[in-house]
């Protein structure tokens, strides 16, 4: 079903009820999922990250792996989430922060299956919001400052030219072998020779913790493979690659071998 965001309005939406059961079928057709600095430390144990760049617009994001084919998330199988964490941006559904006539407003899918006629009310008789909309316009809040210092997190990785670009090797049950490639990483020899005044700077600023938690993330590489065993496309191994540190060890073997 196709996703429709709407303002929510207690005039139009005063009788809408929401499902209390964390369902999250409508993940099942999407590969990445954004994610955001205060859930980086949580999510590194279960769900490897990576960052992609938005040709158009030229802005970077972090998001969550999910699944390596377009449209097919390993982490929802079985009908239920197949794993400890759940990315925020994924929790906050059917509702989104959105710009509004100049202005950040709620909205809400109202073509979501959440939207159910035996579910909890959004708001009371009287018009104010009930509990359960109160706890999602505080969560709501949460991850809208969590995806604002997001975006100072990646200014500062960016303007530090910490980024490198990865690619991720795939083998799967057949032995036929692909390459994914769109996305970027910390470079850690970049970090090691980063300035002692930049590394102070990240400190400060508490973004040292979100750089390595990003980096320790992609052990959860070995999760994906695990889970594609539940599907009809196993995959036998997944190898990530520092591109510019495979062509500079290439280079440098070229080198010695003319001398």
């Amino acid at each position: 079903m196709a996703m429709n965001y709407v303002p929510l309005d207690k005039a139009v939406h005063k009788d809408l009820k929401l499902s209390t059961q964390n369902n999250f079928a409508f993940t099942q057709n999407t590969h990445l999922a954004a994610a955001s600095i205060r859930e980086f430390a949580q999510l590194a144990g279960a769900i490897p990250m990576v960052f992609i760049k938005d040709e158009q617009t030229g802005n970077h994001h972090t998001v969550c792996m999910l699944g390596i084919e377009k449209e097919s998330n390993l982490f929802f199988a079985e009908d239920r989430w197949q794993a400890p964490q759940v990315p925020m941006n994924i929790q906050r559904y059917p509702f989104d922060i959105r710009p509004d006539n100049g202005n950040l407003g709620v909205f809400i899918d109202d073509a979501s299956d959440l939207i159910t006629d035996d579910g909890a009310a959004l708001f009371t008789e009287d018009g104010e919001a009930a509990d359960l909309l109160k706890n999602r316009l505080e969560f709501l809040d949460y991850l809208a400052n969590s995806e604002r210092l997001t975006q100072e997190f990646i200014k500062k990785v960016v303007e530090l030219d910490l980024l490198t670009e990865i690619e991720i090797r795939m083998v799967n049950q057949a032995g036929e072998r692909r390459a994914i490639t769109g996305m970027l990483s910390i470079d850690e020899n970049k970090l090691f020779n980063l300035k002692d005044e930049d590394i102070v700077e990240l400190h400060k600023k508490g973004f040292s913790g979100a750089i390595y938690a990003l980096m320790m993330s992609l052990s959860q590489l070995n999760r994906l493979v695990e889970l594609s065993n539940k599907t009809d496309k196993p995959i036998r191994s997944l190898q990530i690659v520092n591109l510019a540190a495979e062509a500079a060890a290439k280079a440098k073997a070229e080198a010695e071998q003319a001398e």
